[in-house]
């Protein structure tokens, strides 16, 4: 949860948050204070809906405009009476000057700034058309005011005019003396505005285009002008994405009326100059999600390191406050910031509306922007205290306008001048008055001797009266046309000796003149070399972060390339010992069942001389006659004598064949379409596992794998054959069988393949040729013949009486 000042809905109404955001903030820059409104989001919350608004509904920028004119509309002074300097100042000029200034601007063949008689653009007059009639209550009337604005952008870390007329330049590549480009693939953008700080220690823009304007469609129609000019650029999130940082500047400047209330006093100190600063952010995003590239992520790149530079200085001014540290606020690091240092510091009033998008994709971005606003109230800086206010009258303006409305009324009255006549009364009552009075001039009787004589008295009294009044008028004139002389001879003598000094004065002037110009060019001079040395410092500073990326992309490269060895010679110490260990079983397993297979061969050849030894040492006795083939049948076939075995020889012993790998366990395959051989000596497995069909689940108990396999051998009989393999474990989880031995059983019948049983005789007789000759199936009724079987191992082969 996040805590703010105010908080407004989705439906809210425009009037209703330019009440209480912007109107205290208009309020104060009429009463001469500054003030600095922006809003801040993520891209696509509705920014720059906020701050110019929809037709029919405009924003917060057309309302404060409205508000101003309505409160000072009477009020204006008249064009170029206030006139701004490129030092972020505001003189007063005279009327002439001004009507000379108007009369020049009249002449340009050039269009004229927008005159609110004009017919408004209806692309953005229902913008403007606010019927609220908002104006501030208590405004200075015996001030005069002027609005300035201007418009700018800051595009790629770099300040742009967006009232110049002038095109953009195209990007060009740099270029040293040698006509040779500088590094490949460097480029310079084009000619940025340059910040500059007064005298007063504000940060204005060098050069940019402001314009007075005297209406709100005149200083609307401005901005409209600027405003299709603004980098915009469809994103992913955003058809219409603002790609750079607009800032619209209000300027107001006030200066009091003189005694009179008719002109504007010529004093610069009493000229107030303040401005409302209204900026719309572009919103912080993220690449990944709006899939920019090439120019687009250049763009959001700079964007977000603007904003990321905002949130440190708002971070820092924080940490200076809470913990009363002394740490250097990194303005310098974005021209945003650079720009509005002074409001930071204190001087005016800082607004900020969060805008926030209710889309479940903008989360984690919107808890972002509202923990850096939350976080910004908590920082707080000093008000600069309120200009005094000038020694003159209050009220003049309005009483110097009754005078002359009474004034008038006076002359359309009488028809003529009002105040020569009053003046010529009064002197003449007064030179009358100092004069005897005419007695009655009426003759009633002829005889009447005393009314002309005393009207001759009285005329002569008069007379002599304004004979003395003459004489002294003369004596006053001949007196004030010697003061006059003297007063004329002391002006002269003055002015020779202020002649002297100002010639004085303007020979030092002169030389101060020219010692400012060459200060004026040194300055120059200089701001183009730090302006250069600036630009390669950023330059550097580019390279040296790309190069620290670099290196640390490259030393987790090489990080992740030094686990993956490590891991991958483990592993193959693994595979190694594994293999090794395989490779040893295998070679014991070999060596064994060479062994086995030798001893066997060692013991047949034995056995066999054994018994030509004994067939040989056998005594000659009488020769048997041969029974025929019915008595054999009815008696049981005698073995022949064999001699007794040598001591030491082993004895032959009937037993299962019994697997050499009995302690490990077996699959026992065989398949159903297997005969039974019925034979003496089988193949037993102890510990195994019999299956009809091979089975992954009965592979995964067992180790050893054995198949049996019968097929039809040429002589007719049945060969078995007992496959052999190990069972192994795959990548995937499986079970794998590689087949390493192969044993083959085979069962004979008795053939006619028959040997002397005595050969000392060599004259048989012929009724006795039969007894003479005797098989190996007569003499023993099971033997046990063992041969070389495959190369893998012995084999074994059984022979059995048939029955």
């Amino acid at each position: 949860q996040y805590s703010f000042k105010e908080v407004f809905g989705t439906l809210v109404a425009q009037k209703e948050l330019f009440d209480v955001v912007a109107k205290p903030l208009v309020e104060d820059l009429i009463r001469g204070k500054n003030g600095l409104l922006f809003t801040y989001g993520v891209t696509g919350s509705g920014k720059t809906h906020t701050m110019t608004g929809s037709p029919g509904d405009g924003g917060l920028l057309p309302r404060c405009l409205d508000m101003i004119f309505n409160s000072i509309g009477p009020f204006q002074a008249k064009r170029f009476v206030f006139k701004l300097d490129d030092k972020n100042g505001v003189d007063v000029q005279c009327e002439v000057d001004a009507l000379l200034e108007r009369q020049k601007r009249d002449a340009m063949p050039v269009p004229k700034t927008p005159s609110g008689k004009r017919q408004i653009d209806p692309e953005f007059a229902d913008m403007i058309n606010v019927q609220d009639h908002c104006k501030v209550e208590e405004v200075d009337e015996d001030n005069v005011y002027s609005v300035f604005v201007s418009y700018i952008e800051i595009y790629n870390n770099y300040i742009y005019d967006l009232l110049e007329e002038a095109p953009f330049d195209p990007i060009k590549p740099k270029w040293n003396n040698c006509n040779t480009p500088v590094r490949n693939g460097d480029f310079i953008p084009p000619q940025s505005k340059i910040l500059r700080e007064d005298q007063n220690h504000n940060m204005y823009v060098t050069g940019c285009t402001e314009v007075e304007v005297k209406s709100t469609e005149e200083a609307f129609e401005v901005f409209w002008r600027g405003q299709k000019k603004r980098r915009i650029a469809n994103t992913q999130l955003n058809r219409e994405s603002s790609r750079s940082h607009s800032v619209f500047i209000i300027k107001l400047a006030q200066a009091p009326l003189d005694a009179d209330g008719d002109n504007v006093l010529q004093e610069k100190e009493q000229i107030t100059l303040s401005q409302l600063s209204l900026v719309d952010l572009a919103g912080s995003e993220r690449t990944n999600r709006t899939k920019a590239e090439g120019n687009r992520l250049r763009e959001a790149g700079n964007i977000n390191q603007s904003l990321m530079t905002l949130r440190t200085c708002i971070e820092v001014l924080r940490e200076n406050q809470m913990y009363g540290t002394n740490k250097m606020v990194p303005y310098r690091d974005s021209k945003l910031t650079h720009l509005f240092k002074n409001y930071f510091d204190g001087e005016g009033k800082v607004r900020m509306i969060v805008c926030v998008n209710p889309k479940a994709e903008d989360y984690e971005e919107s808890l972002q922007v509202m923990r850096f606003a939350e976080m910004t109230q908590e920082v707080e800086v000093a008000r600069p205290v309120d200009r005094p206010l000038c020694g003159l009258t209050p009220g003049r303006r309005f009483r110097n306008q009754a005078f002359r409305e009474e004034l008038s009324r006076k002359l359309e009255m009488r028809g003529g001048p009002i105040n020569g006549e009053t003046e010529e009364q009064c002197v003449s009552e007064m030179f009358l008055q100092n004069f005897p009075p005419l007695p009655s001039c009426e003759l009633l009787d002829v005889n009447d001797d005393q009314t002309l004589p005393k009207l001759i008295e009285v005329l002569e009294k008069r007379h002599k009266l304004r004979q003395m009044l003459s004489e002294e008028f003369a004596k006053n004139v001949l007196a004030f046309k010697t003061m006059l002389q003297d007063f004329d001879s002391s002006v002269v003598s003055k002015e020779n000796y202020i002649q002297g000094k100002l010639s004085e004065k303007e020979k030092t002037i002169a030389g101060q003149k020219m010692e400012l110009e060459r200060l004026e060019k040194k300055i120059k001079t200089l701001e183009y070399k730090i302006e250069i040395l600036e630009k390669t410092a950023t330059i550097y500073e580019e390279d040296k972060r790309n190069l620290q990326q670099e290196l640390e992309s490259k030393s987790q490269k090489l990080q992740r390339q030094a686990s993956d060895k490590r891991r991958l010679e483990a592993r193959l110490q693994g595979m190694v010992a594994e293999t090794t260990m395989k490779w040893e079983k295998e070679c014991e397993r070999r060596v064994a069942a060479k062994q086995l297979e030798m001893q066997n061969k060692l013991w047949v050849k034995d056995e066999k001389l054994k018994q030509l030894k004994a067939i040989v040492t056998e005594p000659k006795n009488e020769k048997p006659e041969r029974p025929s083939r019915e008595r054999d049948r009815e008696k049981p076939i005698q073995r022949s004598v064999s001699p007794s075995p040598v001591p030491n020889a082993p004895p032959v012993r009937l037993r299962h064949r019994r697997s050499r790998s009995a302690g490990e366990r077996w699959v026992d395959h065989k398949p159903p379409s297997n005969l039974p051989t019925e034979t003496v000596m089988q193949p037993h497995v102890p510990h195994a596992i019999t299956v009809a069909a091979a089975s992954e689940k009965a592979l995964a108990k067992c180790d050893k794998y054995m198949l049996t396999h019968q097929e039809l051998a040429s002589d007719g009989e049945i060969e078995t054959k007992l496959i052999k393999g190990d069972v192994f474990k795959t990548r995937g989880g499986g079970q794998a069988v590689q087949f390493t031995e192969i044993e083959t059983l085979k069962q004979e019948s008795p053939t006619g393949r028959k040997r002397r049983s005595s050969p000392s005789n060599p004259d048989p007789p012929e009724d006795a040729g039969d007894s003479e000759w005797t098989d190996v199936e007569t003499r023993c009724s099971v033997a046990v013949e063992m041969r070389a079987g495959s190369a893998l191992g012995p084999g074994y082969q059984h022979h059995a009486q048939p029955k």
